[in-house]
């Protein structure tokens, strides 16, 4: 049994007061999240999960709302909560480099702190397989701004496949993203409006029948997408949401 938890849910910019995204993912021996967005402390705090409780932090592309809540993590994994176990970081490339910039950035002078644990972050190339620990991570290119250097990504874990969209708009790579995985989480940001570079309720509702995912979860969504989510059959994201596949 593979357990989920939306830690976060929502936009980059709170709506409805929803936290940023952040997936918290428990298998058979791991826990590891998909995406860490700047609220995420936050969120794991009123859920009473630890931060240091997790293995692995997965990243679908570098904007705020997806991966600006590790440089805090990071610092209060040495100062406060004193970190003993080893934490590994995956995301696209260039992920290294932002790391540092956004933590010097909202740290100034804290680039010279070192953690004594052990900390492993990789880029990920686009496209194949990556072995991460337990995990089989697949990555195919998204439709997002291009500095962020997004992906979709695709997590086998336990025997279970989870799929997410990250953030960007519709494209054919997510037929094989969504191809027989046990959950299908995507991006559903505005209901009726086309919004450049995101997907929204038109695309999946011009899609749903190709999208052979055993459940599929909507999440990320703006303000039209919450004032409308109650006249839509698709089941949408919550915050504290838990579910098992």
């Amino acid at each position: 049994m593979v357990q989920i938890t939306f830690a976060g849910s929502g936009d980059a910019f709170g709506s409805s007061g929803r936290m940023n995204t952040c997936i918290i993912v428990d298998a058979p021996g791991t826990r590891f999240a998909i995406d860490f967005g700047a609220s995420s402390l936050i969120a794991l705090s009123k859920l009473g999960i630890a931060h240091n409780s997790i293995d692995t932090i997965l990243l679908t592309h570098l904007h705020g709302d997806h991966g600006g809540g590790i440089p805090p993590m990071l610092i209060d994994a040495m100062l406060g909560a004193k970190r003993e176990a080893p934490l590994k970081i995956a995301g696209p490339p260039g992920t290294r480099a932002w790391l540092a910039e956004v933590q010097e950035a909202l740290f100034p002078g804290s680039s010279g702190m070192s953690p004594k644990f052990g900390l492993v972050i990789e880029e990920l190339c686009i496209g194949g397989p990556h072995l991460i620990g337990d995990l089989k991570v697949t990555t195919w290119p998204a439709v997002h701004t291009a500095e962020t250097n997004p992906t979709q990504i695709r997590v086998e874990v336990a025997g279970k496949t989870i799929a997410y969209t990250g953030d960007g708009s519709w494209t054919e790579d997510t037929l094989k993203l969504a191809d027989h995985a046990d959950v299908l989480i995507t991006e559903c940001y505005f209901y009726s409006k086309p919004v450049k570079y995101h997907m929204n309720y038109p695309d999946i509702q011009a899609n749903r029948d190709r999208l052979n995912a055993k459940r599929l979860i909507l999440t990320h969504m703006g303000p039209e997408m919450l004032d409308n989510a109650n006249r839509i059959a698709e089941e949408c994201a919550y915050d504290g949401m838990i579910i098992e596949i």
